[in-house]
Parts: C-alpha cells; structure tokens; sequence
C-alpha cells in the first residue's frame, strides 16, 4: 500500500462520509419520493410514475415555476447592469469619498433577507408605511398605492427590494474586477486616441467579462432559489400573484404533501443544474477566444 497515496484519505473520508450521509443519499431519496404519493396524513405509499411531474408542469404548478423564472431574469439583469455602472462611476479618480459610498451601497447585503423583509413590508403598508406617507405628505397622493397588494405593483415591487438588498454586492465585485485590469491598456488606448465608449466596448467589458459570468452564475443561482425575501413581503400572495417554486415547495410541505414538495424541488434541482452546466460552457468558450 502507498502511504502517500492513501493518507490524504483520512483527512477526506470523514467530510465525504458526512456529505453523503446528510446531503447525496438524502438528494437520492428525495427523487425517489418524487415518483410516489407519499403524504404524511396517509400511511400507505404508492408509485405513481411522472404524475407528479406532469402536475408540476400543469396550470396549478406552472405558474410557479414561471414567477421564478420571470423573478430571476428581471433581479439577474438589473443587478448585473446596475452594479456594473455603480462599480464604473465608483472606481472614478474624480469622485470623492469612494470608499463611504462603496461602504452605503453594500451595506444592505450584510442585513438578512428576512429581516430586509420585513422592515419594507412595514415601509410599504399601505396607510401606516413610510413610503405612503411620505408620498401625501409632498403632495403626491396618487403615487401612494396598495404595494404589496396591488396585482400591478407587487411582482415589481418585491423584485426592486430584492436589487436594492444585492446590488452592492454584485458592485464589489464588478470593482474588483476593474482594478485587476491593467492600466497599460487604458494608456495605449489613450494614445491610438480612442474615446471613453471606445474603452469601455473594447477594453474593459471583455476583459470584465469573466467577472460578469461569475456574478450572472450567483445571481441566477440565487434567483431561482429565492425563499425568504418573498416568502417575508408577500408569503407568495396575494393569492399566488408573487408565489415562487420554493414558496410552493413550503406550502407542500405544510400540507404533509411529501412528493409534491420534493418533484419541485427536483425540477428546481435540475434547472440550476442545466443552466450552471451552460453558463460555463459559455465562460470556457469566451476565454480560449480571448
């Protein structure tokens, strides 16, 4: 036996025993539940196929499945172009007191989502919130509206609270993704006299592209995971107006509705699995042809 060989194994095989214990095996089950109709309020269990599947992709489950989708797009867009111009303008030699504003930016993302949550889902009430009142008080009455109840404004409302809470996290690392790039770039380019948009198309957001990839991986990743922020505005409502799948995953389990529970969860499983596998794909292809 080769020592060098087998002895980073004991450092390994717990953590991997443990990984398999409380995450793979329980992964493992959770997709074999799927294919039955296990529910804790009847004791007997059946295999019932892809039913559960085909009732995840019906008119009861899709729309779902849809918010999350719309959700993640609209939160992964906003954040990744308005962190990239909060990250430019902050990494400007002209402006002043750099370092507070990166700090106020990025502030929110130290505070808990449910908390964050929480403290907007009082800001924002109707008659008592602050928004509201704030809004009658400068004379503005017709802007003081219902929003998180209102089917008009709630989707957009909890989608801005959630850029307002990641934005500065997405900023921080869009700035250090400008400080890596070298300076020699920018001066050559000053030389071939190319303009500021010219720099921009040409320098940085290629070479800030693998960042970009990055903070689109997380900021999907999180998207289509989101639980606690709408689960803390709305609690996916009113009705199911702002329901995610992880919302539906929730109320599933609440009503002992095992397999439902965990067929969504498998789907949203294998989502984040396929679009991880192309973004990568996608970021491997950018760097060999850079």
């Amino acid at each position: 036996m080769n020592i060098k060989r087998t002895y980073p194994w004991y450092f390994t095989s717990g953590a991997l025993l443990l990984y398999f214990v409380f995450f793979f095996l329980p992964s493992l089950m959770g997709i074999g539940y799927s294919f039955t109709d296990w529910n804790i309020y009847f004791d007997d269990i059946k295999f019932v196929g892809l039913e559960n599947y085909k009732r995840a992709f019906s008119s009861d489950y899709s729309v779902y499945i849809l918010h999350t989708i719309y959700f993640t797009i609209c939160t992964t867009v906003i954040k990744t172009v308005l962190g990239c111009l909060l990250a430019l303008l902050l990494t400007q030699k002209c402006v002043r007191t750099k370092n507070f504003h990166r700090m106020v930016f990025f502030l929110p993302q130290v505070m808990s989502y449910l908390v964050v949550g929480l403290v907007f889902k009082s800001m924002l009430h109707p008659t008592r919130g602050f928004l509201n009142n704030f809004l009658r008080g400068v004379g503005l009455e017709k802007l003081a509206v219902n929003w998180l109840t209102d089917l008009r404004f709630v989707f957009p409302t909890v989608i801005a609270v959630d850029v307002w809470k990641g934005v500065g996290y997405i900023m921080v690392v869009m700035i250090a993704g400008l400080i890596s790039i070298s300076q020699d770039y920018y001066e050559a380019a000053d030389i071939d006299g190319a303009n500021s948009l010219q720099k921009f198309t040409k320098i940085t957001l290629p070479l800030l592209l693998p960042v970009i990839i990055n903070t689109t991986v997380l900021n999907v990743t999180y998207g289509l995971r989101v639980f606690d922020m709408v689960y803390s505005l709305t609690n996916g409502g009113p009705g199911d107006a702002t329901g995610v799948i992880n919302t539906a995953v929730y109320k599933e389990f609440s009503k002992g509705n095992l397999a439902m529970g965990t067929t969504l969860s498998d789907i949203l499983f294998f989502i984040l699995l396929i679009f991880i596998y192309f973004t990568i794909k996608s970021g491997e292809r950018s760097e060999v042809k850079q």
